[in-house]
């Protein structure tokens, strides 16, 4: 049977967002960036400010020049992963493998195995278009076709608007004629090579086989190989593997670098992510922190641990050593993002012997929180680190 891969992708997505939160901004340019910090880049615009000459990634200032009267809109990351959030709850209907980003609009589908239920994989794409026109405003662009790699393309070959239906065996007259950088997985520094060899075009790479691409790319010769045939077999990841993830973030009211009101927010984030862990009677193997600065660069720090965790005491040591290493700058912090990876199923069988242990003090004592908690309320216990920049309780 012939895979059949959909990808709905929303153009602008934090731009989009935006718009259907503020209507009045639809056919206006604007950019999604911070302002008042001096090495602000852009970090999303809409259509309009696109056709001014604006792009992501760009300096604030520069972007700025090109329309001195833009509207300039703050980054709401939190609104952005909960819209996504909302999205993927409607397409896990049609099919449980499906992978998206956090808050970027790609969404991909593998319905290989949903025709008896749903029909053809077109059928699918225009089902979804309709209810995320429907109940989000959001006009999708979106293909089908065999591959993640080519539905990708196919995407970008129509964007901002429409469909693209890559039939087997179409591959490579979508392809051919299309120029090198719009395959993804070809990376910045081998489109400079490409174009010190004039390759500038895929049916003009395709000629050279995995030898000859060797010379100047070594061993990402064989990768891009495959990249400018469409061949990609990578699976799309599934819910269950994505369910082991949980991700919470904080966005400060205004933006900051004190250490006390990030250790706070910190905290708060391992207390909410320790307790959906506790719940689903997992533990945490691995932990991802990301800070994003005021003027739009992120900076992140990752860590493994054994055993895995979801004490909220120890985890919090974790979590309070690695956000030391992914603070790099001092720049001031909009938002922090805490990543508990690798979940893994809590043990069935109990202890037999009874150790009084550091470590089993510790989750002894989250547990009682918990049973505080769910009584009296998420507030009714709470640790002193909690009211920093705040007047101390009496």
């Amino acid at each position: 049977m012939e895979r059949a891969v959909i990808h709905l992708n929303i153009a602008d997505f934090a731009a989009a967002v935006e718009t259907n939160l503020q209507p009045s901004l639809k056919g206006y340019p604007f950019i999604v960036a911070p302002r008042g910090a001096p090495r602000a880049v852009v970090y999303d615009m809409n259509n309009e400010a696109y056709r001014q000459g604006i792009r992501k990634g760009m300096p604030l200032a520069k972007a700025v020049r090109c329309n001195k009267k833009i509207k300039i809109i703050l980054p709401r990351f939190n609104r952005y992963e909960l819209v996504m959030k909302d999205l993927i709850r409607h397409t896990i209907g049609f099919t449980p493998l499906v992978e998206h980003g956090a808050a970027d609009g790609h969404i991909f589908l593998d319905v290989t195995r949903s025709g008896r239920l749903f029909g053809p994989p077109y059928d699918v794409a225009f089902r979804l278009e309709k209810i995320f026109k429907k109940q989000f405003g959001f006009d999708p662009v979106w293909s089908v076709a065999t591959n993640k790699l080519v539905a990708k393309v196919a995407t970008r070959v129509v964007k901002p608007c429409g469909e693209y239906i890559v039939a087997p065996g179409e591959e490579d007259d979508l392809l051919s004629p299309l120029p090198v950088k719009l395959i993804p997985g070809i990376r910045e520094d081998d489109l400079k090579k490409m174009m010190e060899f004039n390759l500038h075009y895929v049916y003009q790479a395709k000629n050279l086989t995995v030898e000859q691409l060797s010379i100047p790319f070594d061993e990402r010769a064989l990768s891009i190989y495959n990249c400018i045939r469409g061949i990609d077999s990578s699976p799309v990841g599934t819910l269950h593997s994505d369910s082991s993830v949980i991700r919470t973030g904080h966005e400060f009211a205004s933006d900051t670098n004190n250490a006390d009101l990030l250790r706070k927010a910190l905290y708060q984030m391992v207390d909410t992510a320790c307790t959906k862990l506790r719940r689903k009677q997992m533990d945490c193997g691995a932990i991802k922190i990301v800070l994003s600065y005021s003027d739009g660069i992120q900076n992140s720090a990752r860590q493994k641990f054994n055993p895995s965790v979801s004490c909220d005491i120890i985890l919090f040591k974790k979590c309070d050593a690695l956000l030391e290493k992914a603070w790099k700058r001092r720049i001031r912090i909009r938002h922090l993002c805490l990543v508990c990876e690798k979940g893994v199923p809590k043990p069935d069988q109990m202890e037999m012997f009874f150790s009084d242990t550091k470590e089993n003090r510790r989750k002894r004592l989250s547990d009682a929180l918990d049973k505080i908690k769910s009584k009296f309320g998420k507030k009714a216990v709470s640790p002193a680190l909690t009211f920093a920049g705040e007047n101390k309780p009496a």
